[in-house]
Parts: C-alpha cells; sequence; structure tokens
C-alpha cells in the first residue's frame, strides 16, 4: 500500500512505525492507496483524516495511524513520545476550568480553548483568540490572542502545542 501524507502530518506518520511513505502537501498529486491528513483537508483518494490540534488528538492520531502499520503501539509507547514536551503532558489528562471567557475565530482553536478549560462565549468576552490568517477579519480590538497557524509554526505537532498552549498559558 502507497502511503501519502502532508508535511503537518508527517511525524504522527513516523512515531506511528509507518516506513514507506510520500510526504505532499497536495496528496492528491500521488498515485497513492491512502491519504493521511489533517481532518480538514479533503482529497479524492481514501484517506484517514486526523486531528492535531491537543495532546489528547494527538495521542489519539498516533494509536489510529499505528493500525495502519504492522505494529499496533500500546498506550505506553504513544505516552513515550511525550517526554520533553511539558504542556503536552500536562493537558493531556487536564480537568480544570478557568474562569476566562473568549470568543474563539476558528475551530481548531476551539478545540484548544477547550481543552485547556476556558468558557468560549459570543458576547461579554475577557479575551478574543485568533490564528494569524485572519487577523484581518477580527472586528475587535482589545485584549487580541494571535496563535501561529500552519505556515509560521513548526510541523511537529507536539512543538505546535507547546508554542500555543504558552501563549494561551499566559492569559
Amino acid at each position: 500500500m502507497k502511503i501519502v501524507t502532508t508535511p503537518m502530518c508527517e511525524e504522527i506518520v513516523k512515531l506511528a512505525g509507518i516506513k514507506e511513505y510520500v510526504v505532499n502537501k497536495h496528496p492528491d498529486g500521488e498515485d497513492g492507496d491512502l491519504a493521511i491528513l489533517l481532518s480538514e483537508s479533503k482529497v479524492k483518494m481514501d484517506s484517514l483524516a486526523i486531528k492535531l490540534n491537543t495532546p489528547l488528538q494527538i495521542f489519539d492520531s498516533i494509536k489510529e495511524v499505528s493500525k495502519i502499520s504492522q505494529n499496533e503501539l500500546s498506550d505506553e509507547e504513544i505516552l513515550s513520545f511525550f517526554d520533553g514536551y511539558e504542556l503536552c503532558k500536562k493537558y493531556l489528562d487536564f480537568n480544570s476550568k478557568r474562569n476566562i471567557d473568549v470568543k474563539v475565530y476558528s475551530e481548531f482553536l476551539k478545540d484548544m480553548v477547550l481543552d485547556m478549560g476556558f468558557n468560549i462565549v459570543s458576547d461579554n468576552f475577557d479575551y478574543v483568540i485568533y490564528p494569524d490568517y485572519l487577523k484581518d477579519n477580527v472586528l475587535e480590538s482589545e485584549n487580541l490572542v494571535e496563535i501561529p497557524s500552519h505556515g509560521e509554526i513548526s510541523k511537529n505537532p507536539f512543538e505546535r502545542i507547546e508554542v500555543r498552549y504558552a501563549i494561551l498559558e499566559k492569559l
């Protein structure tokens, strides 16, 4: 089976134990059997869509992708990938609420702020959280929190979470 993955998902494919794959930002440009890509992406070929916005999503994605390889990983093996990523480990099993109301401009950011215990509201918010690519669409002018998106941040999902969650923890 020829697997094609996008650059943003390559780290998960590697960690899951898949050795042979092709990386292409546009998987349909390859003659592949299966594309592994972010859930918001669409392709014509068979695909496995994964989410990588929160530590739990990373954990679940590694688990799911490892089922494709001939060596499905145990929970303990997957947890070892979180070593060295303090915020990823902290929020992997986080069940706390923050008394902070936020307005959010993106679906991927909603996953993150809910994971961190913020309250999503549309009025009377403390902060407005938006991805850098929507900067020009933000109507508010105060208490803005810009989060780096795909183009301006590491392709390693653990490193992405570390950067993004560090910004949000300061609120």
